[in-house]
């Protein structure tokens, strides 16, 4: 294959929600039935965002969250199942992190589930210690009795900042 017309954007405006979506569909497990409203979101509070064309075919994707300067963690790495293994993928985690946004960041984190050698060849490094997390789900009592604690303490602050 002939990869010299691919080309790599961080202009969140030409990126195409639904070609996202179908490619999110077509391999990611992680990622499966997103909806448009909620990626839109998502896109909107990441930054940067690099998504890779095939022409006017959306192949990969990636995007990240950061301070700027101390952390920043990618997510949503993925590039087409028929384009894997070309560099591709490589390329794509090197201009995000690369990007003015994130070169300057002391530490980038990423989550992923099978591809850890992928990572390593780029130089990112294994880490156990230091992961944690809390789902968050509508209907998780925990959520809703510590919501509920919340409350008073928030209405107060909005009450103090007005």
């Amino acid at each position: 294959m002939d990869f010299r017309h691919i080309q790599y954007c961080d202009r969140k405006s030409d990126l195409d929600l639904q070609q996202l979506q179908a490619l999110f569909n077509l391999g990611a497990f992680w990622a499966q039935n997103r909806n448009i409203e909620d990626l839109k979101i998502a896109i909107e509070n990441s930054d940067p965002v690099i998504s890779v064309w095939d022409g006017e075919k959306l192949i990969g994707f990636a995007r990240a969250t950061s301070d700027g300067i101390y952390r920043a963690t990618i997510w949503d790495v993925i590039v087409h199942p028929a384009y894997q293994g070309f560099g591709i993928g490589r390329k794509l985690v090197e201009t995000l992190i690369s990007h003015p946004r994130l070169n300057r960041v002391e530490r980038v984190y990423l989550t992923t589930t099978h591809q850890q050698q992928f990572y390593k060849r780029i130089g990112f490094e294994q880490n156990h210690t230091t992961t944690m997390i809390l789902e968050n789900s509508p209907s998780d009592p925990i959520r809703i009795t510590r919501d509920r604690q919340l409350q008073p303490e928030l209405a107060e602050l909005n009450t103090a900042n007005v």
